[in-house]
């Protein structure tokens, strides 16, 4: 059953060796690195106080997890580090097994690359095996570097013990959201199916500890999650929640053994739905094909979208009382004179929602790489379609698509904030933050579009940099990046409204931009080879 596991275990750590590097140093990086931010931005006791206060909000512990009493956040820096960092850091490290457990599974079999392994001497469940020990390898390296880091940096309150379970923190939920896409694989026939399923385990289990944290504590403790936030690391270090981490990883890893060791290759336990047996007119072109291919993946962001942005809405209303003297959200938030703090809050906001919309525009156009690589697009060019064409064809669902998830997120926040706000914000002033963005977004659909026309190996390096620009947005000001650094982000050339003014000149200039970029990407699509 087993045999040969150690030999793929060497065959995808070097297959996967470069994501896992950056999946890594992306997130002990940003996590060492706000952590030594933590004692300039809070150096008193009077902004340790207004931070507790700000976490008193239900909104703020909705958002990310219970705080800690007052007399321990004056105690240790290292509890406000933890109450902003720990839960979405977590959640990155979720994201993070998800993708990787879900492309080392059932990708590869729905590939054929575990077929082929299947005709060697190699066991049943020696693949599986082998991506599991390798994402064990991986949330063990996360745990130990971010605890030796946090140590090493020598901030008052952060002790060893402390620092090796915010580290092994995150690789608990990591591991347990492995272990979820583990089982997943074995219940969907695809890699989206698997990935879709994964996610809403992920996004149900934050909204129960979000509910849970503010009204049942029975409720927080169901959601894993909900573990996270329950360690009070830095003060009490509860080590339960890590033992529940391990226990539920292991069950889901056996179980997903056990799917796989009873099911056939290539199927999956919850079979497909069928299609009909005729298409129907938009089905037989080009463009009606990609987004049938698409739409439940595009209709899932849609919803998210709007409802992480209304969440934010409800916010809107105490902002000025909750988030004033913050030093946290000083750094954060852009100072622009004659600007309220609402107007600088929804600015970050639109900026941060944007590089998230950014997400599936640049998944819609990287889709054509995929069934390239899948050797399904030789199936469209048998017919009477050119390569410029089915190009477009992405392209042009890419930009619908950025355009539709900017609405929704406007929508979302502004819908919400009218009935929140005593003197809501106007239709016009929403949209217009939201709106101001789609040229940047376009200009990453457009490096997409370069690589996948000049290098389409590299074709994924895209995520590299709109990574580096939620780096820039979220934290950029918290780690004093150089002006440079931060001008090498596309985003930091958008006009922040409504705090600032409207600077028509940038946007022409990002729109001109990613024209030149895709008509680039065009030209080397055009004269490049196909794979296979």
């Amino acid at each position: 059953m087993f045999t040969g596991t150690l030999e793929l275990t060497r065959l995808i750590l070097r297959q996967h060796r470069f994501k896992l590097f950056i999946w890594l140093a992306g997130l002990i990086g940003v996590t060492l690195a706000a952590a030594s931010a933590y004692p300039t931005m809070y150096p008193d006791d009077q902004a340790k106080q207004a931070f507790a206060l700000t976490m008193e909000n239900p909104a703020m512990i909705a958002m990310v997890g219970i705080g800690y009493d007052m007399k321990e956040y004056a105690a240790a820096i290292g509890t406000l580090f933890a109450n902003e960092m720990l839960l979405f850091t977590a959640i990155t490290a979720a994201i993070m097994n998800i993708l990787l457990v879900a492309r080392m599974t059932r990708a590869d079999e729905e590939d054929g690359r575990v077929e082929m392994i299947r005709s060697l001497p190699a066991g049943r469940l020696a693949y599986m095996s082998a991506a599991i020990i390798v994402i064990i390898l991986a949330n063990a390296i996360l745990a130990l570097v971010t605890g030796f880091g946090l140590t090493a940096l020598g901030i008052d309150g952060i002790d060893a013990e402390s620092s090796f379970l915010y580290g092994s923190i995150l690789a608990g939920t990591g591991l347990t959201f492995a272990g979820f896409t583990a089982v997943f694989a074995q219940l969907a026939e695809t890699a989206r199916g698997t990935s879709m399923l994964a996610f809403g385990a992920l996004i149900a289990a934050y909204l129960m500890r979000s509910v849970g944290d503010v009204n049942s504590d029975v409720l927080s403790l169901i959601s894993p999650l909900g573990w996270t936030v329950r360690t009070n690391v830095f003060v009490d270090n509860h080590w339960w929640p890590i033992y529940l981490f391990l226990a539920l990883a292991i069950v889901l890893i056996f179980g997903a053994f056990w799917l796989q060791a009873i099911r056939d290759l290539d199927q999956g336990f919850v079979p497909a739905k069928g299609g009909g047996k005729h298409a129907s007119s938009l089905l037989q072109k080009p463009f009606g094909l990609i987004l049938r291919l698409q739409r439940t993946n595009l209709l899932i962001w849609g919803i998210c979208l709007f409802l992480l942005s209304a969440s934010f809405g409800f916010i809107l209303g105490d902002l000025e009382n909750y988030f004033s003297d913050v030093a946290f959200m000083e750094a954060m938030l852009a100072n622009s004179p004659g600007s309220n703090l609402t107007d600088q809050f929804i600015s970050l906001l639109m900026a941060i929602m944007a590089l998230i919309s950014t997400v599936p525009a640049v998944m819609a156009v990287l889709h054509i790489k995929g069934e390239e690589s899948k050797h399904r697009t030789e199936n469209i060019y048998s017919r009477a379609v050119s390569r410029l064409y089915l190009l477009s064809n992405y392209v042009g669902l890419a930009i619908v698509v950025s355009v539709i998830m900017q609405a929704l997120v406007a929508l979302g926040l502004w819908s919400v904030g009218l009935s929140v706000m005593d003197n809501a914000l106007s239709f016009n002033t929403v949209f217009s933050a939201a709106f101001v963005y789609l040229p940047a977004m376009w200009v990453i659909t457009g490096l997409a579009v370069l690589l996948i026309g000049m290098l389409p190996k590299a074709a994924t390096l895209v995520w590299l940099y709109l990574f580096y620009g939620f780096v820039t947005v979220y934290i950029g000001g918290l780690l004093e990046l150089p002006e440079w650094l931060n001008n090498l982000s596309v985003f930091e050339h958008v006009p922040q409204l409504p705090a600032a003014d409207m600077e028509a000149e940038n946007m022409l200039w990002l729109t001109g931009i990613a024209i030149a970029i895709i008509a680039a990407g065009f030209i080397g699509y055009r004269k490049r080879d196909m794979e296979g």
